[in-house]
């Protein structure tokens, strides 16, 4: 690491375990939905600093004791770090006069103005603004990216660690403004929950971390829940601490964590087995496109190419008894890299290679041959007739996530697709 960047501890055991911590003087937003955990996350990054006794500058309209009771929920007692000045809570009031003013970007430019004023008051470490949504409404996008970055430069030039909380765009006008807020920072944080309990004991869903400018190590994702007392963690996490009781607690007859053999799988008491607790690399058609717009902004600013494949079933492969979409995306599910990402749309198989080499899709149909439903050269001639491709690299004519979906799944004569065993 350049001593001139160093990585502190965030407070989230998947950006702390998979990335090493957050860059001191990098940004971050955090997307999701209400009630997803983004408040108690932002509050764990604010109890992280505290407890490495660093100035936390902590923007929110909850109103005191709300703040108080929701950080009582992690065990952080958020008014004894008040007392001691490493939390500082600015109330910020929501822009209620933007609808009556002439011109709301310059209002809108007024309350960014307004961080920077309390930045220089105070001088913190960190930042949390949570939330963000209300004030980043532009009518002008550019004039949003150009107040947003003007804003966060100021913020880096001193070093300062800075987290922003927005909502989940529930319109295609505010995807537009998220894209511009994410495509601006360090990195990007999206949370999303499940309607129902997980385990039948806590809330939680999915959480994807996704850099857009170093963390090297690339996009990681994981089952998260919202644990009493501990506030946001990965289900991983979570088996990581029951493996680590058990085997402090060895059976008798048999032996001790000290001696077992180091790459020994751990007893995990009344764990449920390894696949509820680790990532597919399937998702639904929304969230794809999400993670496909995150890729096309990365590309466009760090050059990060990647491709996108359409595998096209013919419906008769199964009516033949030959095989099913759903024995095809279980055969993908086995033969993608870890950090690839599918999705199942109508008789369609996307594939997203995030980092794409000249041999990679030769290699993934390689790996498909092994993990069809039979390995017989015979059946995979067979099956290989009603197998069809279409591949997809990333360029600057691609601007979002729809430019590159819409010719695969409108059958745009543009898109060429090509035996399977041309690959293979």
């Amino acid at each position: 690491m350049n001593p001139g960047v160093s990585l502190i501890a965030s407070g989230f055991s998947l950006i702390d375990e998979n990335w090493g911590g957050i860059y001191r003087g990098g940004s971050y937003v955090i997307v999701g939905p209400r009630k997803s955990g983004r408040t108690l996350m932002g509050l764990q990054i604010a109890a992280e600093s505290a407890k490495s006794s660093e100035i936390c500058l902590y923007f929110t309209n909850m109103r005191p004791k709300d703040l108080m009771i929701q950080a009582a929920s992690l065990n952080f007692d958020i008014q004894s770090s008040m007392n001691k000045n490493l939390i500082i809570v600015v109330r910020v009031a929501p822009p209620n006069e933007i609808y009556e003013v002439p011109n709301p970007d310059e209002y809108l430019v007024e309350y960014m103005n307004d961080i920077i004023t309390v930045v220089n008051q105070y001088n913190p470490s960190r930042i949390v603004f949570d939330e963000l949504t209300q004030y980043v409404g532009f009518h002008s996008l550019d004039r949003l990216h150009n107040t947003f970055l003007s804003t966060l430069e100021t913020i880096e030039e001193r070093n300062i660690t800075s987290f922003f909380i927005v909502g989940e765009p529930a319109t295609e006008r505010a995807q537009q403004l998220i894209n511009v807020i994410s495509r601006s920072v360090t990195a990007n944080i999206y949370l999303k929950k499940h309607a129902e309990k997980i385990d039948g004991k806590f809330h939680g869903g999915m959480v994807v971390i996704v850099p857009n400018v170093g963390h090297t190590e690339g996009q990681f994702s994981a089952q998260y829940i919202i644990e009493p007392y501990k506030g946001v963690t990965t289900l991983t996490a979570k088996l990581k601490r029951e493996s680590e009781v058990e085997s402090a607690e060895p059976v008798s007859g048999q032996r001790s964590a000290v001696s077992a053999p180091v790459d020994a799988a751990p007893q995990v008491k009344d764990a449920k087995p390894e696949t509820t607790a680790t990532f597919s690399n399937n998702y639904n058609f929304t969230d794809f496109q999400l993670i496909l717009n995150n890729q096309i902004a990365l590309f466009n600013s760090t050059g990060q190419s990647f491709n996108l494949v359409s595998f096209k079933l013919d419906p008769a492969a199964q009516v033949k008894g030959l095989l099913s979409l759903n024995q095809l995306q279980n055969s993908f599910s086995l033969s993608v890299s870890k950090k690839d990402k599918i999705c199942t749309q109508d008789n369609k198989i996307l594939v997203l290679i995030v980092r794409s080499t000249p041999n990679s899709l030769s290699q993934l149909v390689k790996n498909l041959r092994n993990s069809l439903p039979s390995k017989d050269d015979h059946y995979f001639k067979a099956v290989s007739e009603y197998i069809n491709l279409s591949n997809l690299e990333v360029n600057e004519n691609y601007n979002n996530a729809e430019d590159m979906l819409n010719p695969i799944l409108q059958e745009s004569s543009n898109i060429i697709y090509q035996p399977i065993l041309d690959y293979a």
